[in-house]
């Protein structure tokens, strides 16, 4: 049984998404207006955030801005404006997902399983898989990222870039690649890409490592070092 935060000014549809979520058997959390989202996600974590773009209050790119600053939970953003600026801004903000209205309950449904099902089996893996490469180490499991000592705050979708980065250590990514891997949409632009790139690099970078991500020019990106491998291991977990 999930929360879900239902952020919706328009109080048809808010109640039409909480019964289906309710029949799906979720606890859906409901927010009419921007601060109220907010102070919903405090007050009661949720597990799964629908947000709205267009709100009292404030708009849902702000909402979104303000909840990635304390919750990964997945975001999917509910919207009638069908604008390509607004889905690559809430993408690059930290949105999972992005559907326009009208849209179907039924993909809607499946889209919010798929999102908690990928959190589930970060959670909970038969161990908890580590990936090495130079100071970087990343604890797949916890979603955790060190740099040496160094913590590093990543978005979902900056760790889940790294962590594709890391599985491919070898290859040399095109942008068509890693939005197909690590995004799976229609069409966010090629633009995400390289924004979470240059974020995850200046993070990186600031906590000590050196030339983490290299750019091949021309074709996309690769991990920083030709020198370093990615060791990877599995710490089970004591019974």
């Amino acid at each position: 049984m999930s929360t879900i935060l239902v952020v919706e000014d328009d109080p048809t549809l808010s109640e039409t998404l909480a019964y289906n979520l309710r029949a799906e058997e979720h606890v859906p959390v409901l927010a009419a207006d921007a601060p109220s989202a907010i102070r919903l996600a405090r007050e009661r974590p949720p597990d799964l955030v629908l947000l709205d773009l267009m709100l009292p209050g404030g708009s849902g790119l702000e909402v979104l801005k303000d909840l990635r600053s304390f919750s990964s939970a997945p975001v999917i953003i509910l919207t009638a404006r069908d604008d390509d600026l607004d889905r690559v801004l809430g993408l690059e903000i930290g949105a999972d997902d992005y559907m326009t209205k009208p849209f179907s309950l039924r993909v809607l449904l499946a889209r919010i399983k798929a999102n908690l099902r990928r959190v589930e089996l970060d959670r909970l893996g038969q161990g908890t898989q580590v990936l090495r490469h130079g100071p970087v180490n990343v604890d797949v499991g916890s979603r955790t990222v060190y740099v040496g000592s160094h913590t590093v705050t990543l978005q979902p979708k900056e760790f889940d870039l790294l962590v594709h980065l890391l599985r491919n250590p070898a290859r040399v990514l095109t942008r068509e690649q890693i939005l197909h891997s690590v995004w799976g949409h229609e069409f966010v632009g090629e633009r995400t890409v390289d924004v979470h790139v240059r974020r995850l690099r200046a993070k990186l970078e600031a906590a000590g490592a050196s030339n983490p991500v290299r750019t091949v020019h021309g074709v996309g990106y690769a991990l920083g070092s030709d020198r370093d491998s990615v060791e990877e291991r599995v710490v089970e977990p004591v019974s």
